[in-house]
């Protein structure tokens, strides 16, 4: 069975190289950055010219694009080469609503389709425990799973297409709160004299211990911004979130005010650092 893989950024990169190396098949690539392709060409995947190319040579076809658009423009370009024998999964985290128009058309081809996207970032797609939210058929998510465990080690199908994505913006609004949290305790900490070591210690012995604090308290100390998951990709979230909650007429302060400090990061030009640099936006505070 042949793969092929549409987006080869940040996370793409590693999870494509899961693939080659795991697959006992052939894997397809293609990305608008030329340098990215020769990089996988160089662990075993064969380099594609366009994304048609892709389509035409994979039976399963994954993409990993930035935004909605990209992943709509994406599969109306490849779609003259899907029928019965393609199953399409895509792990961009985009607007659930496009998704779910993307599924139509593309079954509509008789090719099967799932929305998979994936929680964690560049270090858990390098060891390829990523965390995967599938929406989509139960049959088509039972062929993908072999292919997603490449990738990912915490997999869950959370019903019909579109669903995935709504609980990957519901995991990712719950981590910019928590962070936001964070954000706000350890700064007054710090005015008042607690070092960020003693902070988190002090949270680890109670209720507040979080994964978050855990995993970035060293680099928020050390000043570290360097990107695994950047700035801007959790704005893009939070927007999401926010268009869905409005569509369902449903208040949500708590994400509201988080995402106002990541458009404040934004507005700085800072949305390329990692998404902790928000801590920069509420200190300054």
């Amino acid at each position: 069975m042949k793969i092929g893989f549409i987006g080869l950024g940040i996370m793409g990169e590693s999870m494509s190289e899961n693939i080659v190396k795991k697959h006992n098949d052939k894997v397809y690539v293609s990305d608008l950055n030329k340098a990215q392709v020769e990089k996988l060409a160089e662990v075993g995947a064969i380099a594609c010219e366009n994304n048609a190319e892709v389509a035409k040579n994979a039976d399963i076809i994954i993409t990993m694009v930035p935004k909605s658009e990209h992943s709509k423009a994406v599969y109306k370009e490849i779609l003259p080469y899907l029928n019965e024998t393609k199953l399409c999964i895509d792990m961009s985290t985009i607007d659930p609503d496009i998704s779910v128009e993307i599924s139509k058309f593309v079954k509509e081809t008789g090719a099967e389709f799932i929305d998979a996207p994936v929680v964690k970032s560049k270090p858990a797609a390098i060891s390829g425990t990523l965390g995967i939210y599938v929406g989509g058929s139960k049959n088509a998510f039972e062929k993908a799973m072999p292919i997603l465990s490449y990738m990912g080690s915490n997999i869950i199908h959370m019903g019909e297409n579109g669903k995935g994505l709504v609980m990957k913006i519901c995991h990712n609004t719950l981590v910019a709160e928590i962070q936001n949290g964070v954000n706000e305790t350890i700064a007054l900490a710090q005015k008042m004299g607690i070092s960020i070591d003693d902070f988190a210690t002090a949270v680890s012995y109670g209720g507040g211990q979080n994964f978050y604090l855990d995993g970035q308290a060293q680099n928020i100390k050390n000043e570290n911004w360097t990107t695994a998951f950047s700035l801007e990709n959790m704005h893009k979230d939070l927007g999401i979130c926010q268009r869905l909650s409005k569509a369902q007429n449903f208040s949500m302060p708590g994400m509201e005010n988080a995402k106002a400090v990541y458009d404040k990061g934004i507005e700085e030009g800072i949305g390329k650092e990692d998404f902790r640099a928000t801590y920069k936006i509420v200190k300054a505070r």
